[in-house]
């Protein structure tokens, strides 16, 4: 049996909160899954060693409406794309009528999928859950879990020299936009802290834009004994590393999900967006700003953020 899922949205963060739905479907039918999934999603840089998932079939399609799975010769390639492949199932993470089509074209026979035309302040979690519920009869999920080579993750500790005797911390300062980007002095007031009272490695994760590398190297410049940065490695690079992390402290961003993914404790600096971003995973800590108890879109928090909070969690989480 072939089944495919198709997810949509464009980031990382939204790839890997629908993982534990696919992981179950894979459960319940015991064969790994096929998905479909933006470019943007960079699923094929950390999902690649994930038993549950089988071929990442990339959607080609943006913004700018000029990919390749755009306009309606992208609808007949798409189609044909995914006939290639003589799937049996697929689950829609959507409304869509246009994937409804195609999956229909491409032959699958057993097309499951949210209400088609019901968009609009559908609930980005709950929608899923009702969907494997009512269809498949399955009730719950687990965090979402990306694997990684076994053998990577120990030559990363050897590259690294990752020491036992010290905690090793990855810190995700980076963010998609500058409302989720904690200012470096918070990190950097961290980081002091935590050398108080441990024997720590931060690793920095962060991307290649100009306001995220001001952050990256105002750290490294109050505290670069004591700091690794990632920013010139891929994604794929940076998963043997963060697997050997003790805690990773993270701005909502790519690492956060990534993180609490590989099954590490991951404290979600919240500064402006809603919650259910930063705790729907165990694994996860979210912070929210001081003053705030509600975090949501327009929250505007990163001046907020508390370090006092972050070292008192970290040190909570550690013992």
């Amino acid at each position: 049996m072939r089944i495919l899922a198709i997810q949509n949205r464009m980031g990382i963060g939204d790839m890997i909160i629908f993982l534990p739905f696919i992981e179950e479907i894979s459960k319940k039918f015991g064969v790994p899954i096929s998905i479909l999934v933006k470019e943007s999603s960079k699923a094929d840089q950390y999902l690649k060693n994930t038993e549950y998932i089988k071929d990442i079939i990339l959607l080609k399609r943006n913004n700018q409406n000029n990919g390749e799975h755009d306009g309606i010769k992208g609808f007949l390639r798409l189609s044909r794309d995914i006939k290639k492949y003589q799937f049996d199932k697929v689950i829609i993470f959507n409304s869509s009528l246009r994937f409804n089509l195609i999956c229909k074209l491409a032959n699958i026979k057993n097309i499951y999928q949210y209400p088609l035309f019901e968009k609009n302040e559908q609930h980005l979690i709950n929608a899923a859950g009702k969907l494997l519920k009512e269809k498949f009869k399955i009730y719950s999920v687990n965090n979402p879990r990306i694997q990684v080579n076994k053998k990577d993750v120990e030559n990363a500790q050897k590259k690294f020299q990752l020491n036992k005797n010290k905690i090793n911390i990855m810190l995700g300062i980076g963010g998609s936009g500058p409302t989720k980007r904690v200012p470096a002095y918070k990190f950097v007031e961290l980081i002091k802290k935590v050398k108080q009272k441990y024997y720590p490695k931060f690793f920095l994760a962060t991307g290649n834009k100009a306001d995220e590398q001001e952050i990256l190297n105002e750290i490294l410049n109050n505290c670069g004994d004591d700091c690794v940065a990632l920013n010139k490695l891929s994604i794929s690079e940076t998963l043997p590393i963060i697997k050997n992390c003790d805690i990773s402290v993270c701005n909502d961003s790519s690492f956060s999900h990534i993180s609490s993914a590989l099954n590490i404790p991951t404290i979600v600096l919240m500064c402006d967006t809603p919650l259910m971003y930063g705790n729907y995973s165990t694994m996860m800590h979210p912070i929210q700003p001081d003053g705030i108890d509600n975090v949501r879109h327009g929250s505007l928090g990163k001046d907020k953020i508390n370090s006092q909070k972050i070292f008192n969690k970290i040190v909570s989480i550690i013992n």
